[in-house]
């Protein structure tokens, strides 16, 4: 439980698993897009008699954002590009963790976010290591927006590179989920092909492209994109997701056998019984461990009751499903992860069919502990990409 004494993770606001959360989200990616801690740290004392006002919240990391890519802009005029990129990817994170939480959306919040988006492809289009391009998936008569990242070619060699798809969770993004390591996994070698699914980012906010359970329909639509690309490997391709994307990866992989390996970060199992309980509890007053406010859930669905959004969970439920995977498969989890139960990770990892599966739990002492790794995203992603770059190695 989150605010415990003996809980070693940071937790800024120690009586808000929400906000503790959402700084976290925002703080993890230092290392990989030059989050400053002085940065976030003003925008946590600016919030300290605020906790649980999610306008003030929006108001003060949007200033923050403001702020960062402004210095940029005055950067870029004076020629220096690279000034320029490096606050463009913080105002980027800062804008995005601000916007999380608004529910409804907002004109002004919906502003915000097209902002962080361009601004994100303003220093994508300046950054050369890795490279980042913004694509378009075809599906369904439209496209998914996407970033690929293209492995270094250094590291990949004159060959095809391997390549692996990375989808959203449940209230993620591509542009937050570049800052989870993706470089590194560039710098091994390796593509990533992030991508805002239905339900997630750009296609929910601006393409009405509403969460679906049958995540192998735009899960094909991402391989045969990079199979069609004369710098990937065909037979290289892996699916990931984290959070959510516990449900998405194991289900896309199940269903199209064409991928080469799967990773969950963090586990599901199913949903529908998961959000079941979550809105009992709602109903009984209990406060409730969510990265995000509850009526998020409908939003993303597309549908206008918490009876309409439990009736389309029905279907997100992975038991019938995960053993028909045969690709390597791996499962990270935190053994306090706070939305999803441990037991849950187990049954899920037991049911896969595929007979080369790695399940990894990350205990209190070593971190990574609490959902998706947020008190410790290095320790996954070291994990994740060691076992990635040794499943997709080339044939000797």
């Amino acid at each position: 439980m989150i605010g415990r004494k003996d809980d070693p993770a940071f937790l800024y606001f120690p009586t808000n698993y929400r906000w503790s959360m959402g700084l976290l989200i925002c703080l993890s990616a230092a290392p990989w897009t030059g989050v400053e801690i002085d940065e976030v740290n003003r925008v946590g004392r600016a919030l300290e008699n605020h906790v649980g006002d999610d306008a003030a919240w929006f108001d003060e990391w949007t200033r923050m954002g403001d702020k960062i890519a402004a210095r940029g802009r005055d950067e870029e005029r004076r020629g220096h590009r690279l000034t320029a990129a490096s606050c463009f990817m913080r105002a980027t994170r800062y804008y995005q963790t601000g916007e999380r939480f608004i529910q409804p959306r907002s004109e002004r919040s919906m502003a915000v976010y097209a902002t962080s988006v361009k601004i994100f492809k303003d220093a994508a289009a300046i950054i050369r290591h890795p490279r980042i391009e913004s694509v378009e998936v075809p599906y369904d008569g439209s496209s998914l927006p996407a970033l690929l990242v293209h492995a270094e070619p250094s590291a990949a060699g004159s060959k095809p590179a391997p390549c692996m798809v990375f989808f959203d969770g449940f209230d993620v993004t591509k542009e937050l989920q570049y800052g989870y390591g993706v470089p590194d996994l560039a710098a091994r070698g390796i593509g990533c092909l992030i991508v805002d699914g239905p339900g997630n980012g750009e296609s929910v906010r601006f393409r009405n492209l509403p969460l679906i359970a049958e995540t192998e329909r735009y899960a094909t639509a991402a391989y045969e994109y990079l199979a069609g690309r004369r710098e990937f490997d065909s037979r290289r391709i892996g699916v990931m997701a984290l959070s959510l994307g516990g449900y998405y990866a194991p289900r896309a992989a199940a269903l199209e056998p064409r991928f080469a390996c799967c990773v969950a970060w963090g586990a599901q199992w199913d949903y529908h019984a998961i959000w079941a309980k979550r809105l009992d509890d709602l109903a009984s007053g209990k406060v409730l461990s969510l990265s995000v406010p509850p009526e998020h859930l409908q939003w993303v669905l597309g549908v206008s009751s918490q009876a309409a959004a439990l009736k389309k969970l029905e279907a997100f439920r992975l038991d019938g499903i995960v053993q028909k995977m045969r690709c390597p498969f791996l499962l990270l989890h935190g053994a306090g992860d706070e939305q999803i139960p441990l037991s849950l990770a187990e049954k899920c990892f037991a049911a896969v069919g595929s007979k080369e599966k790695t399940f990894k739990v990350f205990e209190r002492e070593e971190g990574g502990f609490h959902h998706c790794q947020v008190d410790n995203v290095t320790i996954a992603v070291h994990y994740m990409w060691d076992w990635i770059e040794d499943v997709l190695k080339p044939a000797a």
